[in-house]
């Protein structure tokens, strides 16, 4: 009865902070309701109206709940909280409130596993300790979860940027040969591979537009580098900022990291295609081996059963 109360009591507080983010402000919104109902709105009030349209209700329930969600979770000092945002910006996510999004799901993910956990149990007849134990673990899981989702997005997202690179900078060579400054090759490659590699084309975007509001083209690099955590992208910073330290030419040193990209791609390709034969040996030996054992040794062995069965019979 006190685990099924306190299951209640967690079901009204979630339906309360639903309450308070679908609720309107009526101290705030009182006078302001009088006037439209008038026809006297402002034009402050109108794009005021403009913008709660194109609020959502689950956006609003964010705002709420986030602040109560984030604080048993929310990193301790500002490096931690600089390593998060890189992480999701890393990932994909670079709105302001991503952070908060992020560490809110932590907390609620974690709620709502210990919630089914102990509806779960409850209702199938678990002993109250066993339900506490396997609760608390369901929590432990629904805890780490959103990370371990993070690392998977930002694994795929550095691998499509890898993937996508030697082209780009193919096509950066060109741009670069043809008479096109850095800064306008980069534009011109983040515009022209939106279709076909759409990560990578919106990191050269943001380097374009931080070059253009007046940050200096290393650091622009640099920060490119530090967003997409991918060691192909750092090391090609590294060669474009010594080409423009020493004076060399930009187009060969592209084009050298173009094939030097290009040859690792075709290496990791074959060295997944080594790994299939080892791969594959678990699977034979556990389903294509028996069945062949059967196809090959079960005709033999049944004319051998025939045959000492008939040679019992004349005995």
């Amino acid at each position: 009865m006190d685990s099924t109360m306190m299951l209640g009591l967690m079901g009204i507080a979630a339906m309360a902070l639903i309450g308070m983010a679908i609720w309107p402000r009526k101290k705030d919104d009182q006078g302001a309701i009088m006037r439209r109902m008038r026809g006297q709105t402002t034009v402050d009030e109108q794009a005021e109206l403009q913008d709660r349209a194109r609020e959502s209700v689950a956006a609003r329930m964010m705002e709420k709940v986030a602040p109560l969600a984030m604080r048993p979770v929310m990193p301790k000092t500002g490096a931690e909280m600089t390593q998060l945002r890189l992480k999701l910006s890393a990932a994909g996510f670079r709105s302001a409130r991503a952070p908060s999004v992020f560490l809110a799901s932590k907390t609620v993910v974690a709620i709502l596993a210990i919630m089914a956990t102990a509806i779960y149990l409850l209702s199938s007849g678990t002993e109250l300790k066993n339900v506490l134990g396997l609760s608390v673990f369901a929590a432990a899981i629904g805890f780490m979860a959103p990370n371990m989702w993070l690392s998977s997005t930002m694994k795929k997202r550095g691998q499509a940027i890898s993937n996508g690179l030697p082209d780009a900078l193919d096509l950066m060579v060109i741009s670069v040969e043809s008479g096109l400054a850095l800064d306008g090759a980069l534009q011109r490659v983040g515009d022209e591979m939106h279709k076909v590699h759409l990560e990578l084309s919106e990191e050269f975007q943001i380097a374009t537009r931080e070059s253009q509001m007046g940050i200096p083209r290393a650091e622009a690099l640099n920060n490119l580098a530090a967003r997409t955590r991918v060691s192909e992208m750092k090391s090609l910073v590294a060669v474009v900022t010594q080409a423009e330290k020493f004076g060399t030419s930009i187009a060969r040193a592209l084009r050298n990291q173009a094939d030097a990209l290009r040859v690792k791609r075709r290496q990791a390709a074959e060295e997944r295609a080594q790994k299939v034969a080892v791969k594959l040996m678990a699977p034979l030996i556990l389903f294509i081996f028996p069945a062949i054992f059967v196809v090959l040794v079960g005709p033999a062995a049944m004319r051998m059963i025939k045959m000492a069965k008939t040679s019992s019979l004349f005995e």
